[in-house]
């Protein structure tokens, strides 16, 4: 099989290789998957579970063409709070929120469908896409610093030893540079008295995850429901930035209302079972970009792992013993490689550095960019009882769709 394969056909047992790249791209959705269940109150074991299950979903709904793994997503995360701060720590209503949050996805899918994939591209062109790309890389590399900073040693060479294997090694070896490079930050953890194994001596050997269903309230889906209106935009970019590193136009096929299907239907799966809304993770993007095999079978097979994961408790605290810091140096990585693709994906359109395109451009990057240095740069739309918030790549995207059709029409009469 060759390095840039993309054959939707199930691995058989022979490709072991495959396995162990199903095993990498299981280490770099693990830290933020377990993150969301942590900071709301969800089971991070049914997290696993849901996001496992939800990547499988969203694969049989595209057709197994897009090599995406859908893990919890951090858009819900004030809103979660919200809810269950409102029902006394009852995550239940939440959870009804977020089941009415994947509907409402399902339908935007069909509205898609029937508006056009052509209508959706024009509004969507190079000079708009490529800076919601960049954005998308440069907001998360923040988060990989704060990581990085609770042991910059363990970091930098976690992040050196990525680096160097990704620029000297060859053949399999290379596409190994993540797993390698936290292999040996982990011993090196080890060897400095900082990894801490009481929780995988601890750990049950098998656990059933805790499932539990969702309640309905009006309030509480106005709370979480509308908050679509601003991820949907992040899931354009994101599955446009796949298909950039891929070198395929999923928007088109196999299609934008195919992939919102997929992301609809996982993260109702997830709210009737207890687990986090889903969503496109960047890190097993950045992942595909690095290793340049872009095999969607080898999603499916950390689908399956992250499911056997939330099943056994040893294997999740091996995974949840790996310092932060670990993470935080791969993932510098892989975020600063999203935004190098956008920089790519302009280049290679060769889009033209006119005013028009200027504009747009610095506009998207400026507000998409701004709530690292100014968080109160925000918008809001109001809705009965809530108001959704817009700021980063949802208002710069907003803004920027917004404003290549205001010019496109104004410099053209000019």
């Amino acid at each position: 099989m060759s390095t840039n394969s993309y054959a939707a056909t199930a691995p058989t047992l022979k490709d072991a290789k495959n396995y162990i790249l199903g095993l990498q791209h299981l280490i770099a959705m693990f830290g933020a998957t377990v993150l969301v269940p942590i900071l709301t109150g969800f089971n991070p074991s049914v997290a696993l579970f849901t996001a496992g299950f939800g990547t499988l979903i969203f694969h049989l709904c595209t057709d197994f063409k897009v090599p995406v793994f859908l893990g919890s997503s951090f858009a819900f995360i004030p809103l979660i709070i919200q809810v269950r701060e409102l029902y006394s720590g009852d995550l239940a209503y939440a959870q009804g929120g977020i089941v009415i949050a994947g509907f409402i996805y399902v339908l935007l899918s069909f509205f898609v469908k029937a508006v056009g994939v052509d209508k959706i591209k024009k509004v969507l062109p190079p000079h708009v896409v490529g800076p919601m790309i960049i954005v998308i890389g440069l907001n998360l590399v923040p988060v990989a610093l704060d990581m990085s900073g609770a042991n910059y040693t363990l970091a930098f060479v976690t992040l050196g030893t990525a680096l160097v294997i990704n620029f000297f090694g060859k053949g399999f070896i290379k596409q190994l540079s993540i797993l390698i490079g936290v292999t040996i930050g982990y011993v090196l953890a080890y060897a400095l008295g900082v990894l801490d194994v009481s929780g995988i001596q601890s750990a049950a050997l098998f656990n059933m995850p805790a499932f539990t269903f969702p309640k309905f309230s009006l309030e509480a889906i106005l709370i979480i429901a509308p908050v679509v209106l601003a991820v949907f935009m992040e899931h354009v970019g994101d599955i446009t930035t796949n298909g950039a590193v891929v070198g395929k136009n999923f928007i088109e096929e196999p299609g934008l209302n195919r992939t919102l299907l997929g992301d609809g239907l996982a993260t109702l799966f997830a709210g009737l079972l207890g687990g986090p809304a889903n969503t496109t993770y960047g890190e097993n993007t950045g992942v595909l970009a690095i290793t340049k095999n872009y095999n969607p079978a080898i999603l499916r097979i950390a689908a399956v792992f992250a499911i056997v994961l939330s099943l056994v408790g040893k294997l999740g605290a091996v995974l949840s013993s790996i310092p932060v810091a670990i993470m935080g140096g791969i993932s510098l990585m892989l975020f600063s490689m999203i935004a190098f693709i956008g920089v790519k994906n302009i280049k290679d359109n060769n889009v033209k550095f006119n005013v028009k395109n200027i504009i747009i451009m610095a506009t998207i990057l400026i507000v998409g960019l701004a709530p690292s240095y100014v968080p109160s740069l925000s918008l809001s739309i109001m809705v009965p009882g809530t108001s959704v918030p817009l700021a980063g790549l949802s208002l710069a995207a907003l803004l920027g769709v917004i404003l290549n059709a205001v010019l496109s029409v104004v410099m053209k009469e000019a």
